[in-house]
């Protein structure tokens, strides 16, 4: 298997923590051995057990204290502090999971850190460095899809980790089990970009249409924002994003072949038996 590992992101009160505890609780449903690293100095809760914990080495409370600074300057703080102290990662990473390991990285949901600061691109490149083959999957609230406005701010924001990140990169809409209706759902992730923009300047001052216009032009020319849906009461919507995650980081490239059952070694012409995946 090698190293390999998910980097979970998105906005805060997205469910992040619930998408790690799922994914985790699935994973090891199916056999899989997952650990979780937080890495969010700000987390006080988790409904997952901690394998490694970023506030081992620095909490937001303490560096607001100390550092007299904001709660996000604070985060941004404590994100370049643990890029100074990477041994401190590398060596729990190597007492907890050693050379062959799947972690998942709760991280921060500060915006920020993902499309202005380069500290969180710095740290996936660092676990790259490590050996990690890693996948981004950005959690976007789901209630974002009941407002054109607020679904484009979501689409803006995971285009722009997208490209910050240069990750292999999954979208995922969380929450859906909320949702009154799956068939507005659907709908409104199938709508094109024109049928957005009407949708925008119906709310909007006229001052605004080109604005409108210029931002579904830009989602429509790169045309690389997709959601998947989690429904955390539907198994088959975690399956099938593990599986697209998994195909992403090449997951199973270290698995082992299996002779098919029944099947000879070979035979006297040195044809071997074919092997199933």
């Amino acid at each position: 298997m090698g190293r390999c590992g998910q980097l979970i992101i998105g906005p805060a009160g997205s469910g992040k923590s619930t998408y790690c505890e799922l994914m985790r609780s699935h994973m090891e449903t199916v056999q899989r051995r997952v650990h979780i690293v937080n890495l969010d100095p700000a987390a006080e809760h988790f409904k997952y057990p901690v394998s490694i914990d970023i506030r081992d080495l620095v909490s937001l409370e303490d560096v607001m204290t100390e550092m007299k600074l904001g709660p996000n300057g604070g985060l941004i703080y404590c994100m370049e502090y643990l890029l100074d102290n990477l041994d401190w990662l590398q060596d729990e990473l190597e007492e907890v999971c050693g050379e062959d390991a799947y972690i998942l990285f709760d991280c921060p949901g500060q915006i920020e850190l993902y499309s202005h600061v380069p500290a969180m691109q710095q740290l996936t490149q660092e676990l790259q460095r490590m050996g990690f083959r890693i996948a981004a999957a950005y959690l976007l609230d789901s209630q974002f899809v009941g407002d054109a406005a607020k679904f484009m701010s979501g689409v803006l924001c995971c285009l722009s980790a997208m490209t910050a990140l240069e990750l292999p990169h999954i979208n995922v809409l969380s929450k859906c089990d909320l949702l009154p209706s799956k068939r507005a759902l659907e709908a409104f992730l199938e709508a094109d970009t024109e049928e957005l923009k009407n949708q925008l300047d119906a709310g909007t001052r006229p001052g605004f249409y080109k604005l409108n216009a210029t931002i579904c032009d830009l989602i429509e020319e790169w045309n690389m924002v997709q959601f998947m849906s989690l429904d955390p009461n539907d198994p088959d919507s975690i399956d099938l994003i593990l599986a697209q995650i998994d195909n992403a980081i090449q997951y199973h490239d270290d698995v082992e072949p299996r002779m098919a059952e029944g099947a000879d070694e070979g035979d006297e012409d040195g044809n071997h038996a074919s092997f199933d995946s």
